[in-house]
């Protein structure tokens, strides 16, 4: 477990993080991305996050995941096995937008799920009753391309390069890929990745950054804190 003693350690960056996280859209509910690398760290967070803020009795915090709207293995396959298919076609944001988005908005109750991805199965529909001034995360990846960039009133980018996101991310299912970035039983993944920093530089339009390399000592920071442009993040991330 990482340490969680001390002004810079996991516990204080993650309180600030939900102190901030809670002023978004305050007054109303208010829906926030977790994006980043498959293996960053993304869901963890989130979980993270959930648990912090029932302890305290203040603005509710609830999550969800976007691995509950894949398409159907028949769809998400229909153009081959490789980088491109998994970047564009692995997801069905309309299920998304329909099940959660719209529902969340109009201060309804939202369907958390559609699809068992690992059972390539529909799921039996399920409502997730919300408080009416909740913060609601959404983890996942590719939760800044166009289509999806707006319907969050924040966002965080978790930041790790892939020499740390592949291995930590394998390690969920271990002996079944390579820890190697590089190596061919990554090459859908990582290379559909590589697609979405390249077309959506995500870093740019997140609220905020949550280095998580390191996860006893992870940082924060707010994009007006600097450039859009970063070298580090983007270099870390987009390059390595």
């Amino acid at each position: 477990m990482p340490n969680t003693n001390g002004d810079g350690t996991r516990a204080a960056v993650l309180c600030r993080l939900l102190s901030q996280v809670r002023e978004s859209a305050a007054g109303g509910r208010s829906l926030v991305a977790i994006d980043g690398l498959d293996g960053a760290g993304k869901s963890v967070l989130a979980e993270e996050l959930v648990q912090l803020a029932a302890q305290d009795g203040l603005r509710p915090v609830a999550s969800l995941s976007i691995d509950g709207f894949h398409h159907p293995r028949s769809v998400r396959y229909t153009n081959g096995r490789g980088p491109d298919s998994f970047y564009r076609d692995s997801y069905d944001y309309e299920a998304f937008i329909r099940s959660v988005v719209i529902p969340f908005k109009q201060g309804a109750s939202v369907v958390p799920s559609f699809w068992d991805v690992d059972a390539d199965v529909t799921v039996l529909p399920a409502q997730l009753d919300l408080p009416q001034n909740c913060v609601l995360l959404v983890d996942g990846i590719f939760l800044h391309r166009p289509e999806l960039r707006d319907l969050w009133d924040a966002s965080v980018w978790v930041q790790v390069p892939f020499t740390v996101s592949v291995p930590r991310g394998n390690e969920r299912i271990p002996g079944t890929y390579d820890s190697d970035p590089e190596s061919q039983s990554n090459h859908r993944y990582v290379g559909g990745q590589r697609l979405y920093l390249a077309e959506c530089s995500p870093w740019k339009s997140a609220t905020w950054i949550f280095d998580n390399e390191d996860l006893e000592l992870p940082t924060l920071r707010r994009l007006s804190e600097e450039s859009a442009g970063n070298p580090r993040t983007e270099n870390t991330v987009a390059e390595d």
